[in-house]
């Protein structure tokens, strides 16, 4: 036995796969004793058995710095993190509400703008912001669903209760990466699989293939549908080239594509112009159509909003879709529900703190060393100050920052992430995870069983982000007892 195990504790955190007392949680026993099993050396050659899968696969991810672009490859870790099939039940029926919620809230704010007459969200939030676009007004895409791919990122508090940190509804990513895991996982611990009734996430290519050809603006048995990059030196182009393979899709740039003058989109091809049914964007919609938007865009394709208003075209995530991928909308989200459901919110949220508002910046300003500040629009975990682990400049720039522009700046608690049991330095500790389970929303909505987990590899950091020197997990979902 790795000797790590015997001394593992979370201290005051929720684990995830050990109680407080030491014993494995019913749903990972089976994980934990068969690891507790292997002894050190063989713990390590499992490890690096996964490390050469990675390279061999081709698994990587870009990191963009002061340095350049960094291709790396993929940090994984062997011990996989073990969920229950009941408790991802309730979980799996929230997020299903949340994206029904948010797909609501983007029609109507391209439309009627109703829940803004109503004064349930703030007018000037919506229409001020840097994700609204005027351009989309009038739409109402196939089913009234604008944001078809969703990854909303979880966390567990301190109870172990799923709180939602953040949506992502603009061009989310990282669900190659929930695959690729599940891949590694099955070569390098295969007898882990032998005793458990793990749920699948193989056939997330074939559901996603679903939910875009139901799109199609063509009754097609087979419509064409092409999934659309901004090429080879995109931080997700691994993703990109892997999902378009898994749908038997065509994976094109910007200038594989023309708009014709019947307002329909074409794919050049060597045997000459197809028609394209859907697109499944992987630009943002500012380098999306040089005519709508940026005029300078070299990425997008001239035309292409004329095509999607004329309902000659399908894209996903539809453009305007971001006007809910906003960390001050965020705040809303249960408002939401409640005005367009008439339900109540079944996954919690994060406690938030709008520094808009007077009050919630003097309480922010006064706390900055105990919260999480985020900036309202950006990604992959910049931007960010955690409270506790920054110094007093930090603060000091952070409180100029938000008195600058407050609308730009939310702030939440910092929270006491869950931890699980972790592969470092041949020892086993515990790190601090979160979870994005991916939302498909079409004709019919479907929930990822598990998500992507990413961990802290650094101990005690909350920063999870592979850009951020985290890492991932796979994540199983059990069904029954193990």
């Amino acid at each position: 036995m790795n000797e790590s195990w015997k001394s593992y504790t979370a201290g005051s955190f929720f684990d995830e796969l050990i109680t407080p007392k030491g014993q494995p949680r019913a749903a990972a026993r089976g994980v934990v004793r068969l690891l507790q099993k292997l002894p050190g050396d063989e713990m390590a050659e499992r490890r690096a058995a996964a490390e050469l899968a990675i390279r061999e696969m081709g698994i990587s991810f870009t990191v963009y710095n002061e340095a350049g672009n960094i291709d790396r490859a993929w940090p994984f870790d062997i011990i996989p993190r073990v969920i229950s099939a009941g408790q991802w039940q309730a979980v799996s029926d929230g997020l299903r509400q949340r994206s029904l919620a948010l797909n609501h809230f983007i029609d109507d704010i391209y439309n009627r703008q109703k829940i803004l007459a109503d004064g349930v969200v703030p007018a000037d939030i919506v229409l001020e912001s840097t994700n609204f676009k005027p351009q989309c007004m009038g739409m109402s895409p196939r089913f009234g669903v604008w944001a078809h791919v969703c990854g909303s990122d979880l966390v567990r508090d301190g109870d172990g209760r799923f709180r939602v940190l953040e949506d992502n509804l603009r061009v989310p990513s990282g669900v190659s990466y929930m695959l690729e895991n599940r891949e590694i996982t099955k070569r390098v611990l295969p007898e882990l699989f032998e005793n458990y009734s793990i749920l699948p996430v193989d056939d997330y290519p074939s559901q996603l293939y679903q939910t875009l050809a139901s799109l199609s603006p063509r009754e097609r048995r087979r419509p064409c549908i092409v999934v659309l990059t901004p090429g080879i030196f995109n931080s997700a182009y691994f993703e990109h080239a892997y999902l378009a393979q898994g749908m038997g899709a065509e994976l094109v740039e910007g200038r594989d594509l023309m708009v014709a003058d019947d307002n329909c989109v074409y794919m050049r091809t060597v045997d000459g112009p197809v028609r394209v049914d859907v697109i499944y964007r992987r630009i943002d919609e500012e380098f999306m159509d040089p005519e709508a938007f940026r005029p300078e865009s070299l990425l997008g394709v001239a035309g292409l909003m004329r095509a999607w208003k004329a309902g000659n075209v399908a894209i996903a995530n539809a453009p305007g879709s971001g006007v809910a991928d906003d960390k001050v909308i965020y705040a809303f989200v249960p408002d939401m529900i409640r005005y367009y459901l008439k339900q109540k919110p079944l996954l919690a949220s994060v406690p938030t703190w709008l520094c808009m508002r007077e009050k919630d910046r003097e309480h922010v300003l006064k706390n900055l060393d105990q919260l999480v500040v985020k900036p309202a629009n950006e990604s992959g975990g910049y931007g960010i100050m955690v409270g506790p682990h920054s110094t007093a400049a930090v603060r000091r720039k952070f409180a100029r920052l938000i008195e600058e522009n407050p609308r730009n700046y939310v702030a939440q608690p910092t929270l006491a992430l869950s931890t699980a049991p972790t592969y470092i330095d041949d020892k086993v500790e515990p790190r601090h995870l979160d979870l994005r389970p991916f939302i498909l929303q079409g004709r019919d909505t479907w929930v990822t069983p598990g998500g992507l987990t990413r961990v802290a590899l650094t101990k005690g950091s909350l920063v999870v982000n592979s850009s951020q020197g985290g890492g991932s997990k796979d994540t199983w979902i059990v069904e029954g007892k193990a």
